[in-house]
């Protein structure tokens, strides 16, 4: 834990809530800018959607590790509790990538079973077994 006076604490809070709110309103701004809020003609192009969504991402990146390692102490704890800490979270973050990657592929697969059988996917209205509505209200 770090030794610090009250003014020297206060000090840090401070910067801190200065450099995360200038850090928002760049993500802010990037943001309009991607979408044509503030140049009309960038939104009619393609390839500059992609940068803007990774540089948006890096920077909410950068803000989580600076509240965890500043506002919640980690910098002044020992390296095992921090990557006890850290460790989960990657596992976390990766598993994420996983199933947007599973759910997609399952999306395009669902997509070409359609087209292939040339049928719908919805579920029927005629019966629907159990789950009927009228069950619900026979009680």
């Amino acid at each position: 834990m770090s030794h610090k006076t009250y003014e020297e604490s206060k000090k840090a809070v401070v910067k801190g809530l200065f450099l995360l709110g200038a850090v928002t309103l760049v993500e802010v701004f990037i943001s309009l800018f991607g979408k044509g809020h503030i140049i009309p003609a960038v939104k009619d192009i393609a390839w500059i959607a992609y940068p803007i969504g990774l540089i948006i991402a890096i920077l909410s990146v950068y803000k989580a590790y600076f509240i965890i390692y500043e506002f919640m102490h980690m910098a002044y704890e020992v390296k095992s509790l921090a990557i006890t800490v850290l460790l989960p979270t990657s596992l976390l973050i990766w598993a994420l990538f996983a199933f947007f990657q599973e759910g997609s592929a399952w999306k395009a697969r669902r997509q070409l079973v359609k087209e292939k059988n040339n049928i719908s996917i919805e579920p029927s209205k005629e019966k629907q077994g159990f789950m009927d509505e009228s069950l619900f209200f026979r009680l």
